[in-house]
Order: structure tokens, then sequence, then C-alpha cells
């Protein structure tokens, strides 16, 4: 099952892809939430209404298509999980998962633009597919954290570079407003099967520039889950974004960094893919 975010006539609700059509839940079980974090919460009993709900579908091509999860509660990626980026970018194999906080207030969709900031030019792109986590959970084995995923989505871990590698921690140059893409559903693992055996490819203005597969992470989506509910809880609609592989721009030689203008598209097998384009920031400033 593809659980997605939509924008339909101004009303932004949850839905259910089948094939070119999604099915408004609002309409089709409108005693479900309408809103993905609170219907993840639901439980499986919601999974399953929305699984079985019939009718009330638009055309795809008729709404827009949100981050499906708006503004996860927490927004959390690894570095440094894939042994090639590793060696591309010179540090150490890490001996534990290095984690980091995105902030919820970078997530846009999956054909919307991210911007290049004003405080710096030194853009980046970073493949990578992120579990949603469908289950409040501590403590969590890694041969049961299968259980707690609701499902796999795509994400591009944009990366402002000079404010990433200026601080001790990865926090600033990884949480630029605009700088979460995510999308275009969120896929159920019964579609998945194993997430560990997915190709990922990343493109800029249609050149390959990543191509890899999920087999290669250090830490798999399962350690990495125990990991994190060692020291914290993880809620429904948190977001874990999983590493990326080796090809990122800051890592060529001379780097290949991104512009204004340009558009990364992300692929990822059983899943789907994302599309942004690149825009400068606008000029807009608090009261």
């Amino acid at each position: 099952m593809k659980l997605v975010t939509f924008t339909e006539n101004g009303s932004t609700r949850i839905g259910v892809v089948a094939g070119d059509e999604v099915i408004d839940l609002a309409r089709a079980a409108p005693d479900l939430p309408r809103e993905m974090v609170a219907f993840l919460a639901a439980g499986p009993a919601a999974i399953d209404a929305a699984r079985r709900a019939r009718g009330s579908a638009l055309p795809l091509s008729s709404v827009r298509l949100r981050a499906p999860v708006l503004r996860p509660p927490k927004f959390l990626a690894i570095g440094l999980n894939y042994a090639d980026h590793i060696a591309e970018t010179g540090a150490k194999p890490p001996e534990v998962p290095i984690f980091f906080n995105k902030q919820s207030t970078c997530v846009v969709g999956p054909s919307d633009p991210f911007h290049m900031p004003r405080a710096s030019n030194v853009l980046d792109y970073e493949a990578e597919l992120a579990v949603v986590i469908g289950t409040r959970c501590r403590h969590v084995p890694a041969d049961q954290a299968h259980r707690v995923i609701a499902g796999f989505t795509i994400c591009n871990d944009v990366s402002v570079r000079d404010w990433q590698f200026r601080s001790p921690t990865m926090m600033m140059g990884k949480g630029f407003d605009t700088h979460g893409p995510l999308g275009p559903w969120i896929v159920t693992p019964d579609e998945i099967g194993d997430p560990h055996e997915l190709a990922i490819r990343c493109y800029v203005n249609g050149e390959k520039r990543q191509d890899t597969n999920t087999k290669h992470m250090i830490f798999d989506c399962f350690q990495q889950i125990a990991h994190l509910t060692t020291a914290f809880t993880l809620e429904a609609g948190d977001v874990i974004s999983t590493g990326t592989s080796s090809g990122v721009g800051i890592a060529m030689k001379p780097p290949r960094l991104l512009q204004i203008g340009d558009v990364v598209r992300i692929e990822i097998e059983k899943i789907g893919h994302i599309e942004n384009a690149v825009v400068a920031e606008p000029e807009t400033r608090s009261p």
C-alpha cells in the first residue's frame, strides 16, 4: 500500500494510491484521521481500514503530492553509513552509528523546490532511503525492529557543506529550511520485502551521480532503530534517513556542487522517485 498526503482544492488530507488514482480517505473512510501522523498513531486498525477503502478516487494528476509526513515529530539521519561514501570523504569507519537531527521545518514535498541559501552556495545532495516509524517504541531489539516500521519513503538529505563541516555536529548544515525533500509516498513493508535489497540512484540534470543498493549499509535499518531506541522513544511519524553512498558533489575532484536551476532526481526501487529543483532562497524576513 502507498500512503500519501495530498492537497486538492485547497484541502490537505491523506489517501491511498491505486494505479494512477488516489483514494481520498477523508471520503472513503471518514472515521479515519485526516493527517498522517495521527493516522499512523491509530495503529493496525487504521491501516486495515485504509486497505479496505474503496471509491472516492481522484486522478493523481489532479492533486499536489505533499511530503507524506508534513512535520515529522523527529527527523533523524545517519552519517557515514556506506563504505564507499566513507572512502570518498577520507573519514574513518564509525564504530557506532553517527546520528544527527534534521529540523522538521526542512521538509518539503516530492516535487517542491529547495533553496540555495543566502548564507552559502556550498550545496549538495544525498540520496537516501528513509524509514517511517509506525509505533511508539523504546528498547527495540534489532530482530524485532521490523514490527515498528510503518513503511519507507525517499529522502534527499540536502546538505550545506561549509556549515556542516565548521561545527563538531552536523545539525546546522543539515537542517536549513527546505533541505529535506520526502516522498512521493510511504510504501508499506509488505510491498517492499527486504529493505536491504533496494537499488538507489541519484541524477543531477539527468546525469547519474549516485548508484548503489541498500545492501551496502554498514548499520542496517533495524540496527539503526535498535540503537536509537536504546536512548529515547520513537513515535509514529518519526523519520529516519538511513545514509548515502559515494557520488556526492563535494567529494568529486573538482567538487561539483549544486547550482540554482539544477534538478535533482532520486529513484529507489519499489518506491518511485522524487524530483526537486534548486531555487534561490526568497528574500523573506521575520516580522
